[in-house]
């Protein structure tokens, strides 16, 4: 079964309760919260979704999911975790070394949150490998991270083969997200390469009826 995430980062200003209201109706699994800092990545968003994230978890049970694209992984997960997220996922290369990842994925646990973890398009996939047997999702970045509305880069599909591949002789329950160019074209080869969460975000919120593409998504039928 495929879920759909859909990324809130490019919701026009002033109509954050009337889009997040109809994504819920249209039911999209989960709210998937872009943090950016302005460091690890240019743009910054980090008010805007710990407000648009405090505001969710008043009107919506739907479940938050966290990515952080940030350079300070700790203060970050501190001030989400009290916006109660489904899932937090930090990414691999904001860390200086393996003992500061295993001491992050440790930290959101004992949160009684989820942890993934994110690697960008130029990573190798085996650098998460040893680390997949203690978190609950990867996340494949098909763009780079930072900017949302960009073209999904087609080597990535065989990153999430490779990933989806090892999950599977590991016999390891993880789940396979991907986020970045994900459209009624994308979604069919992604999710016939392994993933089972696709990150949306202009391709659903351009769209006049939300949730005629996010049942699309969700099957993962290719309609051109």
């Amino acid at each position: 079964m495929v879920e759909v995430s859909t990324s809130i980062l490019n919701i026009e200003k002033g109509k954050e309760a009337d889009t997040f209201l109809k994504l819920e109706i249209a039911k999209t699994d989960y709210f998937h919260i872009d943090v950016m800092d302005g460091k690890f990545v240019e743009k910054n968003t980090y008010n805007k979704m710990l407000e648009n994230s405090e505001y969710i978890k008043r009107i919506s049970n739907l479940p938050l999911d966290v990515h952080l694209m940030v350079e300070d992984v700790k203060k970050s997960i501190d001030d989400f975790l009290a916006v109660n997220p489904n899932i937090i996922t930090f990414h691999l290369e904001a860390c200086k070394d393996k003992s500061e990842i295993y001491e992050i994925i440790q930290y959101i646990k004992n949160n009684n949150c989820k942890v993934g973890i994110a690697i960008k398009p130029d990573t190798n996939i085996e650098e998460i490998f040893e680390f997949l047997p203690y978190i609950h999702m990867c996340l494949v970045m098909t763009v780079e991270p930072g900017k949302g509305g960009q073209t999904l880069i087609t080597d990535m599909i065989n990153k999430i083969k490779m990933l989806k591949e090892h999950i599977d002789n590991e016999k390891l329950e993880i789940d396979i997200e991907v986020d970045g160019g994900i459209n009624l074209r994308t979604a069919p080869e992604v999710k016939k390469a392994g993933a089972n969460i696709l990150v949306a975000g202009t391709a659903i919120i351009v769209a006049k009826d939300f949730k005629v593409i996010i049942d699309e998504l969700k099957k993962g039928i290719n309609i051109f």
